[in-house]
């Protein structure tokens, strides 16, 4: 245990969490919108049968703030902002489906945000109804969904599961009441324990758990203690992530006192206290902040070598393209990334006109597309195979990389090829960094201004 937190404290630097590469600091500001089209026309025809696409729907809106929260949301108690915003994300996916050409199959559908379940049940059927009756749904689809513990009910999730839901993911983060409080999440553990069993008697087959560690006022025993009763309801999988403090972007970040935040060897702490539980309660360690017990099909998928990884985080099914819709939502052909407008009311514009909302993006060189490939390898498989005609560049900047994560007994490699061993799955994220010429390239400053860190 020491010698892993002197690894963990070593290699506790600003590192992308690779749902994409390269990662978006490097995407351009501006995308070219007809050059956008071209990507996605093209590979849409190569891709969608039989393999099927993913999507990706950016639901914005929550009733209250949650100070640690860093994704794109718009507080608002007014539930008549639901019925105009769906109404742009079908406009938007009609303006797709006629550049496409023919109808999407649906592989995989995943409801993010903000918080979705501020949505009515009536209103989530008209949206998901809106986009299946314009395409077809995979015999082998999955369709997921986020949601609030204090407000999904009973026929959020039945309706879901008649639409073809069986996954959903409850943002719980931390089960403290100081916490909570402090973070402005107030959801007691009786809640968390009603809605899950709720959504088990519906017919879900997989219930995820989000939860934070380094969140201000967050103690061993407060970790402890959460986990403690996290594992009496046995979720599905877990995803245990870091809280990247960033208030220069997300401003809600800046409401709490900076000084309740535990200190960074604390925060390596509590990340270990919280695996070691996970562990020695029947979890498997998937990979960058990712647990799920055996017979989940996370893990059957990460042990079948199937495991595929994007904006959506891990997923179950190696779909290569991926269409986002809504605000901020971003989409990949595998040839380009694009990001739409990131203000609801930008959007709406856009949309109004209509338009695509793309708004920046970036072009995959050659180059780009073997890197990720590695890069994704080593996330999703633990092992990458070297191609030797990239050598010059391995020998420039991967080596030297390779050469310090293989003393520290992270991975085997040789110039044919590159395995994570047990302690290095652990430092996935660093181990990829290994691939990442754009962030090689960079200088020292923009290294550290770009990304949070990996613990």
């Amino acid at each position: 245990m020491p010698e892993l937190d002197h690894l963990l404290e070593k290699y506790n630097q600003p590192v992308p969490r690779y749902t994409s590469y390269p990662t978006v600091p490097f995407w351009k500001e501006k995308i070219d919108t007809q050059q956008w089209k071209k990507s996605f026309c093209d590979q849409f025809q190569k891709v969608n049968h039989p393999e099927g696409i993913s999507l990706y729907l950016h639901l914005p809106f929550c009733e209250s703030l949650c100070t640690y929260c860093g994704c794109n949301k718009k507080i608002t108690t007014h539930h008549d902002v639901e019925e105009p915003y769906l109404d742009s994300i079908l406009r938007e996916f009609r303006l797709y489906l006629d550049l496409a050409g023919s109808a999407p199959l649906i592989r995989e559908m995943h409801l993010g945000g903000g918080t979705p379940t501020f949505f009515s049940p009536e209103n989530l059927e008209r949206l998901i109804t809106g986009i299946t009756k314009n395409g077809k749904v995979h015999p082998q689809h999955e369709f997921s969904i986020e949601g609030h513990p204090n407000n999904t009910s009973r026929d959020h999730l039945q309706t879901l599961y008649k639409l073809g839901f069986r996954r959903i993911s409850f943002g719980v983060q931390d089960l403290d009441p100081q916490v909570q409080y402090v973070i402005n999440r107030i959801q007691p553990f009786e809640k968390v324990k009603e809605v899950t069993e709720i959504a088990r008697s519906a017919g879900f087959t997989s219930v995820n758990f989000d939860l934070i560690y380094g969140l201000p006022l967050q103690t061993r025993a407060s970790i402890e203690n959460t986990f403690r009763q996290i594992l009496s309801l046995r979720p599905d999988r877990i995803a245990f992530y870091s809280y990247a403090h960033t208030p220069w972007v997300s401003r809600g970040q800046r409401l709490f006192d900076e000084s309740d935040l535990p200190t960074a060897g604390d925060k390596l702490r509590l990340y270990l206290l919280g695996r070691q539980i996970l562990l020695e309660g029947g979890y498997y360690d998937i990979g960058m902040d990712h647990f799920a017990l055996p017979q989940d099909d996370l893990y059957m998928s990460w042990q079948n070598g199937n495991v595929h990884r994007n904006f959506m985080g891990y997923t179950t099914h190696p779909t290569t393209f991926l269409l986002g819709l809504g605000v901020s939502s971003i989409s990949d052909t595998g040839n380009a990334y694009a990001q739409n407008e990131k203000t609801v009311h930008n959007y709406y514009e856009r949309i109004n006109r209509g338009e695509l909302a793309v708004q920046k993006g970036y072009f995959l060189s050659e180059e780009d597309k073997s890197f990720r490939n590695y890069i994704l390898d080593l996330a999703c498989r633990g092992k990458t195979i070297l191609q030797p005609r990239h050598l010059e560049l391995f020998r420039e900047y991967c080596f030297p990389q390779l050469q310090d994560l293989e003393k520290d007994g992270l991975i085997h490699w040789d110039e044919d090829t590159v395995e994570v061993t047990m302690k290095g799955r652990n430092f996935l994220r660093n181990i990829c960094r290994a691939f990442d010429l754009h962030l090689l390239r960079a200088t020292e400053l923009q290294k550290k201004s770009l990304f949070s860190k990996a613990i």
